[in-house]
């Protein structure tokens, strides 16, 4: 068996079941499986490097990082202690759910650091998956623009794959990741980098057609580090000034040109004059969330310290919004969109502290190596937990843990020329 499954064939299978990852992420809506063939394929493919190619202990990679990823599954499991017996079925599709926490660090920990060429391209197949769903997206508004437009004006965004939330992040981390390969890259080819710039432009304006508002967020708050790199590190005064611009003419630009941009700038406006208004949570999301937090307080200050568990949040939140606020329709009620006070719901603040010292110690643990992709997609992920539940599905937690260690994996030494760049 060791010699049928050599080092460079696991090697082989753990990125080609990371691309099926990838993907998946993008066609999950016809082919839902795709992610989940790609984490227990990695994850087959780790153990049997590790069962066939022994590694010491002190030369596999350090296990820290790993397992404080992998307790996040934990919080998730320990919940059946606390879950109504009528929920249990819930609880359970949770753990499913979160699964690849547990999973994928162990794959990762066990696995070598994968070749830089097979990290460059997993990373270019991404940047190229985003850029064909960001054309697929234009296409269909452009055959129902003024439909499209119309849903603008209701919090309404129009159709992509995977949904407008989580895909505006990625197209975030695509375009960052665009920016990194361009910098440090330097085998790239002259046609390379020309479509590699052409992506980063593509993206940046698809990012204002789509107008999603935390995707928007994370892209400036993305360049306004990389302005801070240029300027402090790098020393590229001329670049610094162009990406500032950039920046700044983008939302002009897109103003007059995106009739998306101009109505979902519209739209907030009026969300938010309208957050006093209880009834109004019927039909502006961010007027909706305001409410959720509220509901989700009462709920957090009744049971601060392990709270109520995943499983029976949907049903305490339903109790407390008919009792205090009659006028939202059951069919209006929706979590807390945000990471950190869904959590303090369901596992309360001993749920979020460790949530956050485990999720958080492999961005600490980085340091002082340089790591952008890592800390890039730490932030976009942070951004997006003020905003969302971000790990609560099965796209957005696969996304979001999938890329912090890939980057990881680019930390990791490889049997190649050390004077190879990884993508970290």
């Amino acid at each position: 068996m060791k010699s049928v499954l050599t080092i460079p064939r696991l090697t082989i299978a753990a990125a080609v079941f990371c691309s099926f990852i990838i993907v998946g992420l993008f066609i999950a809506e016809y082919f839902r499986i795709l992610p989940s063939i790609g984490i227990a394929g990695i994850t087959l493919t780790a153990i049997a490097y590790a069962v066939l190619h022994q590694q010491p202990v002190g030369g596999r990679n350090d296990w820290r990082p790993y397992a404080a990823v992998a307790a996040v599954f934990f919080i998730h499991a320990a919940a059946g202690l606390n879950t109504e017996a009528t929920n249990m079925k819930e609880y359970s599709r949770d753990v499913v759910l979160q699964s690849p926490f547990l999973l994928l660090p162990l794959a990762f920990w066990l696995l070598p650091g994968l070749p830089a060429h097979y990290l460059k391209m997993l990373w270019l197949l991404f940047i190229g998956c985003t850029v064909t769903a960001a054309l697929a997206a234009t296409g269909n508004y452009l055959l129902h623009q003024a439909e499209i437009n119309e849903m603008y004006l209701h919090s309404k965004i129009m159709p992509t794959e995977p949904d407008h939330i989580r895909f505006s992040l990625m197209v975030t981390l695509a375009a960052a990741a665009t920016v990194v390969l361009l910098r440090f890259d330097n085998q790239l080819t002259q046609l390379s980098r020309w479509l590699l710039l052409g992506a980063i432009v593509w993206l940046a304006l698809f990012q204002h057609l789509l107008a999603v508002r935390s995707g928007l967020v994370t892209f400036y708050a993305v360049g306004v580090v990389v302005i801070a790199w240029l300027l402090f590190k790098a020393k590229a005064y001329r670049h610094a000034a162009l990406v500032a611009v950039a920046l700044v003419l983008l939302p002009v630009i897109s103003y007059g040109s995106f009739p998306t941009f101009r109505n979902k700038f519209v739209n907030t406006q009026e969300d938010l004059s309208k957050v006093d208004n209880t009834d109004a949570a019927n039909n502006y999301s961010l007027v909706a969330r305001v409410y959720s937090y509220k509901v989700a307080a009462k709920i957090i200050k009744a049971n601060p310290w392990f709270g109520v568990s995943k499983a029976d949040m949907a049903d305490e939140m339903a109790v407390h919004y008919s009792q205090d606020y009659p006028v939202i329709r059951p069919e209006s009620y929706i979590q807390p969109h945000n990471q950190f006070i869904y959590l303090a719901v369901a596992f309360g603040l001993v749920g979020v502290v460790v949530f956050t010292l485990c999720f958080y110690y492999p961005l600490l643990w980085t340091w002082p190596r340089f790591a952008p992709l890592v800390v890039i997609q730490y932030g976009i992920v942070s951004l997006s937990f003020l905003v969302e539940y971000t790990l609560e599905t099965q796209i957005g937690l696969t996304y979001s843990l999938f890329f912090i260690l890939l980057g990881l994996n680019g930390l990791m030494s490889a049997r190649e020329r050390m004077n190879n760049w990884r993508p970290a």
